[in-house]
């Protein structure tokens, strides 16, 4: 059972990864853009994400939580499913603290409204995701080290077990 809600964790985790990723990979270019561009591909651009991606980033959260509980006693997989679980609890605070304060601020503005802070605005924005990118990747390879590591250990027959030297 806790291979399959690893597996079930790894698809819904795959998704936020990917999303966090493009914010990375679109940064360089992003901070380039004049306010008015910035400001139409922010309220263009991104407009469907949430909705999207936030159940596949809830739904993660939420199993790696279920598997801390059902691996407490485990070595090492309840360490690792417990650094998954805060990594990606993280996000969602790092969501609230920076991301969310500048989607609300950008959802009124229009080209001839943009404060004449906008490029600090913008900087949050995007560090916040790159800051979730981290977090989110060390997430999922703790994830993924949990599954190695359970499938290394079912592989080794039960019984005494030798030491070798060298």
């Amino acid at each position: 059972m806790m291979q399959k809600l690893r597996w079930i964790l790894l698809i819904l985790a795959v998704v936020p990864l990917a999303a966090t990723t493009a914010h990375v990979v679109e940064l360089p270019n992003k901070l380039l853009m004049d306010g008015p561009l910035w400001l139409a591909v922010q309220q263009r651009l991104y407009r469907g994400w949430g909705p999207a991606i936030a159940p596949f980033e809830i739904g993660a959260i939420a199993l790696a939580w279920v598997l801390v509980w059902r691996s407490r006693g485990q070595v090492p997989s309840f360490g690792l499913s417990l650094i998954a679980a805060v990594l990606f609890s993280l996000c969602l605070a790092v969501f609230f603290g920076m991301n969310r304060p500048v989607n609300l601020a950008f959802a009124r503005w229009t080209a001839a409204t943009l404060p004449a802070d906008w490029q600090a605005w913008r900087l949050q924005w995007e560090l916040g995701h790159a800051l979730s990118f981290v977090l989110w990747l060390m997430g999922f390879c703790a994830l993924v080290r949990t599954m190695v590591l359970d499938r290394v250990a079912r592989s080794i027959p039960p019984g005494p077990r030798r030491r070798t030297l060298g």
